[in-house]
């Protein structure tokens, strides 16, 4: 006698079900992932469109007309005349100069003092952590307030005056640094590298914690000097963080503004005066919109074209 066996409809939550089953449960989970990390990217975006992208397309579109800040009749497109102004303008080269002039000094000096402050700091010594945040004091100081403090020291009977004298028992009497178009510069120069190492020193800080302990063991073992160390294990282990804090430092001082605002104004004799500085004073000391637009677009060139050629000579090679 034969028995016929009929197969059931498989239920949901057996074996054959299960992955009927799951596969919605999956894309709803995924759809949920997406939108919370939507969410939690957002507030970023709108900030970066609100604070960047928008007004980078404002400065590329009023650069081409004779926008003004405040004027009764609407801005008119002017071609190129902007740029046409901007290449007869004696102030502009002189601010380019500047500007080139303070970032050629900064970059090498401050990354280079901060990389001597973080080997310092790095070691294994009683009370490394008090000198770290001594180095790390004047980053979180607002840059405004460090160039009040500074002007007062910078005064012609300021302490930085009162220092020299003591030091030279009166033979030396320091000069008006901020008034002297031969040491304005050097003096906010001073002053900006004294305010910013504490922070690229945090960086190299970083980067040397990243570098395996094993090659500087192998190192010992093998008789290398301190020399030998740094040039052959530490400065090959920091090639990416060497390549960040060059372009950060090159960036920040490009954009040198505030120091020259509270310090000197541009003066004397605009030996002070920076690309930003008279983008800023054109744009709104002078309302001329368009023509500060101009010039900004051009600075964003050429800073854009430092930082690619930058990151080009430091790249990783094979």
């Amino acid at each position: 006698m034969s028995t016929t066996m009929t197969s059931l409809p498989s239920r949901p939550g057996t074996a054959a079900g299960a992955p009927q089953a799951r596969r919605p449960t999956r894309r709803r989970s995924r759809r949920r992932e997406s939108l919370t990390a939507l969410g939690m990217v957002s507030p970023a975006v709108f900030l970066l469109l609100l604070f960047f992208v928008i007004p980078v397309v404002l400065a590329f579109a009023l650069a081409f007309t004779n926008a003004r800040l405040v004027s009764p009749t609407p801005a008119e497109f002017t071609g190129l005349q902007n740029f046409r102004t901007l290449l007869d303008d004696p102030l502009f080269y002189k601010s380019l100069r500047n500007t080139f002039y303070f970032a050629a000094v900064v970059v090498p000096l401050q990354g280079g003092l901060a990389l001597v402050l973080a080997l310092l700091v790095n070691a294994k010594v009683k009370g490394v952590n008090f000198f770290r945040t001594v180095y790390f004091i004047p980053v979180v100081t607002s840059m405004v307030v460090v160039s009040i403090l500074w002007t007062l020291m910078y005064q012609k009977t300021g302490l930085v005056n009162e220092l020299i004298s003591q030091l030279t028992f009166g033979v030396v009497h320091g000069p008006d640094w901020l008034n002297n178009p031969s040491t304005a510069m050097p003096a906010i120069i001073f002053m900006s590298v004294w305010q910013g190492v504490g922070f690229h020193m945090v960086i190299w800080l970083a980067g040397l914690q990243t570098i395996p302990q094993d090659l500087y063991e192998a190192a010992d073992i093998d008789g290398a000097t301190r020399w030998v160390r740094f040039r052959y294990v530490t400065w090959p282990g920091l090639r990416t963080t060497r390549t960040f804090v060059l372009i950060t430092i090159t960036i920040a001082a490009f954009s040198l503004f505030a120091q020259v605002s509270v310090m000197t104004q541009g003066g004397p004799l605009d030996s002070t005066t920076t690309v930003v500085y008279q983008a800023v004073q054109t744009g709104y000391a002078q309302q001329q919109t368009g023509y500060a637009s101009a010039i900004s677009l051009v600075f964003f060139v050429l800073v854009l074209a430092v930082s690619l050629v930058q990151r080009f000579l430091t790249r990783e090679k094979d």
